[in-house]
């Protein structure tokens, strides 16, 4: 399955994948920690969408497109604009040095992300195996 990026199918479709993929249940397995992704508007994303994730042990316990930001109280939280997003979806920008550089700014305990790096580094191959295109 896959989709463009942001919207619902996407969502659905990245859920799906981080449930049904082996290898990133074996590295996320000692995970533990939901987000959220911030994605400002750019280029051809015209209003705001906030995605959230609850992540466990290898598993995504559920997704949603947020409409109330309040609505939940994640571990972390990544935002950036809609081009930051997209470049690291297309391989075109390392997730990591993306959070180092503060293309995508991270809230939440860095130091677990840090000594976490194969789980965000396999969280994001998932997302870029799912991802068709972008808006």
């Amino acid at each position: 399955m896959s989709a463009i990026f942001p919207g619902a199918d996407w969502l659905q479709a990245f859920e799906q994948k981080l449930n049904t993929d082996e290898r990133y249940g074996q590295i996320a397995s000692k995970w533990e920690g939901d987000m959220y992704f911030i994605i400002e508007p750019e280029g051809n994303l015209k209003s705001q969408t906030v995605m959230y994730l609850d992540l466990w042990h290898g598993k995504c316990r559920g997704s949603e497109i947020v409409a109330d930001i309040t609505s939940h109280n994640p571990a972390f939280t990544l935002k950036a604009g809609y081009v930051n997003f997209a470049r690291v979806l297309k391989g075109e920008l390392d997730p990591m040095q993306a959070m180092l550089t503060r293309k995508l700014d991270v809230k939440g305990n860095m130091a677990v992300m840090m000594r976490n790096v194969p789980t965000v580094l396999d969280f994001v191959r998932c997302a870029r195996e799912i991802t068709t295109e972008t808006l």
